[in-house]
């Protein structure tokens, strides 16, 4: 006989601590989707995860569950195709560097990204910023795209894990959000269903990320990784630095041009640092390379031809967009009318700069979202004139502030210098990456 779930056994169930079996977490998924389970009941449930956890075997079943709730995206048994996630963060445009790198060093990258919330960017946006690019194909096109090109950076689109969407939505509402067993089967739902089967995360860490403290996202990192291997997925997870932004770029047309540099070689040390270790763990998965130094040593050389450069620019145009901005992003890309720099008002060496303050100013700006629904200003953002470890003089430049009016400027400029801490004596530039979890 077919055992028969409720939801109120099983919220009681998770409630009192006891781990719910693969039926029941496949029942709860499947009657929220259809209307069967009201709001009142699953954002009981959400909290009794938040408060009791999941273990990994129930945080594999939520993920699958939420996986097969739509449609599902195959690109073929093809041991080259590997996926690229990240937590999100300040300045963090590595997808837009480390996805044309790889695909020009032999990986086929079919990506799906998300939009920037609150004082993170997202990658859809900053892609948006190129006049006429497409973020939000269809299936087909997605998969010819890929098949072309190497790589596709598009929108999670129509009956795609229509469970997360509304348990997204839900865990918005009900302070829920930063529980490590939904986020982690939040993000691998998506993947999964998107057809990943090799997957490297970055997980962010630090003031200006989702989870602040390392530990934690550590934790996170663990509890996806071990979603992948109890569903055959091979995952590796860095936990990097988010202390302060990334590279110098904040604001979506310009991390754009900061990211077309640094396919050029061109780019500043750590975003070329991190977008090469990640990308190596990328070759390595794919079997593209036998190690991380030898794959380290193959992008490198691929960011000094210029063939990143060039693999964007395919991608780009068969995504409809203007292509030009690979060899001149100024002429392309929209700009901020006013510029307004900002100096420093004493001498020292750079202890730190609050990544979380600088996505603030950026988001109050115009460059990212308080609600989903806002629009953003792709003009808009912030340059940094100087990263940790850099020694300043007085009257040396901090950073350019690019707004759309004086008053914004201003506003901005004075948030910005006040996110710079100052140190008398000599510091060191801090570590970009935590640990790498696989």
């Amino acid at each position: 006989m077919t055992a028969t779930f409720t939801a109120v056994d099983s919220i009681r169930r998770k409630r009192d601590g006891l781990a719910l079996t693969t039926a029941e977490i496949r029942s709860l998924v499947e009657g929220y989707v259809d209307g069967r389970i009201p709001d009142y009941q699953m954002s009981a449930f959400l909290m009794a995860v938040y408060f009791r956890g999941l273990c990994d075997r129930e945080m594999t079943d939520l993920t699958m569950a939420m996986a097969h709730s739509g449609d599902m995206i195959s690109f073929g048994d093809n041991p080259r195709i590997v996926d690229k996630h990240s937590t999100g963060g300040v300045g963090d445009k590595t997808s837009l560097v480390v996805v044309p790198l790889v695909a020009a060093a032999g990986v086929v990258v079919p990506k799906m990204s998300g939009r920037g919330l609150g004082h993170t960017g997202g990658t859809l946006d900053k892609l948006e910023s190129i006049p006429g690019f497409r973020v939000f194909l269809s299936p087909e096109e997605f998969r010819r795209t890929v098949a072309e090109v190497g790589a596709a950076i598009v929108g999670q689109t129509g009956n795609l894990v229509p469970a997360d969407k509304l348990l997204y939505a839900l865990r918005d509402v009900t302070a829920t959000v930063d529980s490590v067993g939904l986020i982690a089967s939040s993000i691998m739902s998506k993947k999964i269903a998107g057809g990943a089967q090799r997957l490297v995360l970055d997980v962010k860490a630090g003031r200006g990320a989702f989870m602040p403290a390392p530990d934690r996202a550590t934790e996170l990192a663990r509890a996806m990784t071990a979603i992948g291997k109890g569903v055959g997925l091979r995952v590796v997870a860095a936990v990097t630095s988010m202390d302060q932004p990334l590279g110098l770029a904040v604001g979506n047309a310009l991390e754009v041009e900061e990211a077309i540099g640094c396919l050029k070689g061109e780019g500043p040390p750590d975003l070329q640092e991190e977008a090469v270790e990640l990308g190596a763990h990328m070759l390595v998965l794919a079997g593209v390379e036998p190690d991380l130094p030898r794959a380290r040593d193959r992008l490198t050389r691929t960011l000094s031809s210029g063939r990143g450069a060039e693999k964007f620019e395919q991608m780009v145009t068969a995504q409809g967009g203007d292509g030009r901005v690979v060899d001149d992003p100024r002429a392309v890309l929209p700009r901020a009318p006013v510029a307004l720099e900002v100096t420093s008002a004493k001498a020292g060496w750079v202890r730190s700069i609050d990544a979380l303050a600088v996505g603030h100013l950026t988001m109050r700006l115009g460059a990212g979202r308080q609600r989903k629904e806002d629009d953003i200003d792709p003009r808009v953002g912030v340059t940094l004139g100087a990263k940790v470890g850099d020694r300043l003089e007085q009257g040396a430049l901090l950073g350019v502030v690019y707004a759309a009016t004086d008053g914004d400027a201003r506003a901005a400029a004075r948030a910005f210098e006040k996110a710079f801490e100052l140190a008398s004596e000599p510091v060191p530039p801090p570590a970009l990456f935590h640990g790498v979890v696989s």
